[in-house]
């Protein structure tokens, strides 16, 4: 009896004396030492990516897409359509999984796609209207957006729903318009798309790119909004 009893202690005080172990190696210093690397090496996406105004306030993460609208008439009224603010560059569609009230900057309430097909009638429907009103939007009184130049990713949401990005054709079909709401130069403009156009990873991967919450970063500085 006596020495089951002493075996039982014995398996018992190397049982808790691993578990102490493992949990100050496993549970403290390995997270420590990832997080001090993480920090150390790759601080910026460590943190989330995020992008902070000319004041140092985070505005959001270059990861995630934001939408740019004007605030509702009727704040309680869920069927009342959201009206982009037209001032600021526009992100692509977000026609993902549905509205939630957790990620009110995207009407998503999980990544993803709508999974329509190309002959849905519901998806043809929104990219019809979406490309009149980006044709309505961006034409002004000395520019002219023609059905043709409205790219494919101006009408329609990414694979996540996410996607911060746009093409740069979009970004440039967007110039005009935002020079005339902000009383800019159109050259200005132009020159802000290029200065936040990113080419291809390595030169090879992907498609040239601009983010929309760093073009529209860099606009509120220049304009002071």
């Amino acid at each position: 009896m006596n020495n089951s009893v002493s075996s039982t202690v014995r398996l018992l005080g190397a049982g808790l004396r691993a578990l102490l172990v493992l949990t100050i190696v496993c549970g403290v210093l390995y997270p420590l030492a990832v997080t001090g690397i993480a920090q150390a090496l790759f601080s910026d996406k460590a943190n989330g990516s995020e992008i902070k105004d000319k004041s140092g306030q985070v505005v959001g993460s270059s990861l995630i897409g934001q939408t740019y609208n004007l605030p509702k008439q009727n704040p309680d009224d869920a069927t009342e359509a959201a009206k982009p603010d037209l001032k600021w560059f526009q992100p692509r569609p977000s026609n993902g999984l549905g509205s939630n009230s957790i990620n009110t900057q995207y009407s998503l309430i999980l990544s993803g796609a709508t999974n329509k097909a190309a002959d849905n009638p519901d998806l043809i429907k929104q990219v019809t209207d979406a490309k009149a009103a980006v044709i309505a939007d961006n034409s002004t009184a000395t520019y002219k957006v023609k059905p043709q130049d409205v790219p494919a990713d101006a009408v329609t949401s990414s694979g996540s729903g996410l996607d911060p990005n746009i093409s740069p054709a979009y970004a440039e079909l967007q110039i005009h318009r935002i020079a005339e709401q902000n009383n800019l130069d159109v050259n200005q403009v132009e020159k802000l798309v290029t200065d936040h156009t990113t080419g291809r990873t390595l030169g090879f991967m992907g498609e040239p790119r601009v983010n929309v919450l760093e073009l529209n970063t860099a606009l509120r500085a220049l304009t002071g909004n």
